[in-house]
Order: C-alpha cells, then sequence, then structure tokens
C-alpha cells in the first residue's frame, strides 16, 4: 500500500473543497471494498477522505418518498421500519448481500460504489481495461463463466462492442434500479440528483469509469418516491452457494395488483451487465393481465432475445430467464 494523506473533514462542504484541491482523493465511509483495492495496488488515492463523522446517516420518510443517508449502514437500512414497511424489496436484496458482519460496516454510499469483483480486475499480472485502459479484457477470452450476458448496442458485437464484460456486483443497487431511486449528489457547483438506471456505466468507452459521477462530486443520499409495490415484490438472488457470495444471476421484481390483474410492473436485473440492467418492457407486457406462468415465461424470453453468451456463460441465457419466471410467481403469489 502507498503512503496516502489522512483527512476528517467537519462538513460536506469541507469535504467537497478537500476532494476539490486534491484531484486524487478519494473518500471513504466504511472501507470494506477501498480497503481491499488499496492493499492490493488497484486504487492509490493520495488524500484518503474520511466522511464518517459526516452527518448523513439519517433513515427517514418525509413528504412522498423515502430518504437514506449515504453513511447508513447496510444492516440498519435493511431492519428500518420504514423501509420495511415501504420499501421491502430493498430489505429483500440488501440482506442476501454479502454478510452479516461485512452489512454493519458497508454503507449505502459505499455499496452503490462498489467496484467489480473480475478476477482480471483483481490481479495486477492480467490485462483488463477496467484497472488499464487499453491493455485489454482478460476474460473476454478466458475464464468468463460469471461475466456479462446483456451489453450496449444490442448485446456483444452488437454497434458499441464493450471494452469490460465484468459485471457489477451489488445487490442493493438492483432492487434501487427497479425502484427508479434517485441518487442525491453534492459538489463545488450545488446539488444535482440523478436517477440510479443512468448513475452506473455501461463499459463501451472510458471503462475505468464505474459511474457518471464528476471529480469530487459526493454521493450524500437516495431517495426512493412511494409506490404501490410493498404486497408484491420479490427479490431472488441465484448464486454458486447459500453463504456469502456475488450473484449469478438476480432479479428484482416490483409489481402492483389489484382485482387479480397487473397494473404496473418493474425489473432490474443482476449479475448480467457492466450495471444493474434495467428491463423496460415488462410494464407493457404485464399491463392488464392476469397473472400466469406462461405469460411470465413469455415475458422471460423476451427479454433473453437480446442476450450474449460468452464462451463459459451460455447457462446464464436460460438461469435468467427461469429467474424471472420464479420472481415473477413469488411476488405474484401463484403456484
Amino acid at each position: 500500500m502507498k503512503p496516502f494523506q489522512y483527512l476528517r473533514p467537519k462538513t460536506v462542504a469541507e469535504a467537497i473543497s478537500m476532494a476539490a484541491d486534491y484531484p486524487e482523493a478519494q473518500y471513504m465511509a466504511g472501507g470494506t471494498n477501498l480497503v481491499e483495492l488499496m492493499k492490493r495496488g488497484i486504487a492509490s488515492p493520495s488524500k484518503l477522505i474520511d466522511i464518517n463523522h459526516l452527518p448523513l446517516k439519517k433513515i427517514e420518510h418525509r413528504y412522498d418518498r423515502l430518504r437514506i443517508g449515504a453513511l447508513a449502514l447496510n444492516s440498519d437500512v435493511a431492519k428500518h421500519k420504514s423501509v420495511l414497511s415501504r420499501q421491502p424489496l430493498l430489505a429483500q436484496a440488501l440482506l442476501a448481500g454479502a454478510s452479516g458482519q461485512l452489512r454493519n460496516m458497508a454503507t449505502v454510499g459505499g455499496n452503490l460504489l462498489q467496484r467489480t469483483r473480475c478476477s482480471y480486475f483483481y490481479d495486477l499480472a492480467l490485462p483488463c481495461n477496467k484497472r488499464k485502459p487499453g491493455s485489454g479484457c482478460g476474460a473476454e477470452a478466458g475464464i468468463n463463466r460469471t461475466h456479462a450476458i446483456f451489453f450496449a448496442g444490442n448485446g456483444f458485437g452488437g454497434n458499441e462492442k464493450s471494452s469490460c464484460i465484468a459485471v457489477h456486483p451489488s445487490d442493493m443497487c438492483v432492487a434501487l434500479t427497479a425502484l427508479d431511486t434517485e441518487v442525491v449528489i453534492n459538489g463545488t457547483g450545488g446539488e444535482r440528483r440523478v436517477l440510479l438506471k443512468d448513475f452506473h456505466r455501461l463499459s463501451t468507452l472510458q471503462p475505468e469509469l464505474d459511474t457518471n459521477l464528476q471529480p469530487g462530486e459526493l454521493v450524500t443520499a437516495i431517495e426512493v418516491t412511494d409506490n404501490a409495490f410493498a404486497q408484491h415484490s420479490h427479490y431472488l438472488k441465484i448464486r454458486d452457494r447459500a453463504s456469502y457470495a456475488f450473484a449469478l444471476v438476480s432479479v428484482a421484481a416490483a409489481l402492483q395488483m389489484d382485482g387479480g390483474r397487473i397494473w404496473d410492473a418493474r425489473m432490474a436485473l443482476g449479475g448480467v451487465a457492466h450495471k444493474p440492467w434495467r428491463y423496460w418492457a415488462i410494464d407493457l407486457m404485464l399491463r392488464g393481465q392476469a397473472p400466469s406462468e406462461k405469460l411470465f415465461r413469455e415475458v422471460a424470453e423476451h427479454e433473453m432475445q437480446s442476450a450474449k453468451a460468452t464462451a463459459q456463460n451460455a447457462f446464464k441465457i436460460k438461469l435468467t430467464s427461469n429467474a424471472i419466471v420464479a420472481a415473477l410467481k413469488a411476488a405474484t403469489g401463484i403456484s
């Protein structure tokens, strides 16, 4: 680990000012991902800005939305009464991620910003466009069983070929993407908001950039607008082992039902793309329909038409299709 200067601001404005003054600085909260990257020599910030003392831990419902501070711990969010009653899909996703010990340290903001767990990214001896742009993607012709099946430009090899086939590791972000969450960001130009679907990037140009944050900007909160999905939502995570493991495929399904029919539907997929993959056509395909396995199978197969397997992960296409059907059945309560 290279030497660095440790800074501890007292206010959000002071933290932003520190980052603006030092372009190579990085913010640190729980450090569950950043510290590991620093130990491996992948991240080498000259300044480490510890934001743990900033007032960004509050979880509250106000007006028509649930606001969660960026420093709220994943474990606290998962058990908060407003989350459980209003956005249970988020609680389900958080409890499916990491381990109890890590959830007690990891923050919401850190979860948003965690980097891929691709082994080629973590091994400094192997090529990786995300770690060193232009060096090549080792996974493309290597071990790619856990890698992406959805890409920009209508699939891998489409109009916008991916320069990185790694997947986004977060469970929380998959649920939040399905719920049309807004990310609250502060910087030298003031506050701005961006939908989570636009926060993360696909890996066409500049694969080293995971998000659309500008230099020095700080995520201060996320906000989820009230919805009618609480009674019919489900997070399904499929992984190699039941304990701490990242998703091979995950599905966040959120439905509004009335009179035995579906009137609104949102879905996002995890473990299949460089960022949480939003299934945009699902609302139109399900709206006004009575739930059935046949309908859900048609919905799943429609999305899989744009999937593209690499050498070792063709199984993910069928697995994702089956996971979509299973998540929709669980959300609607049909057997």
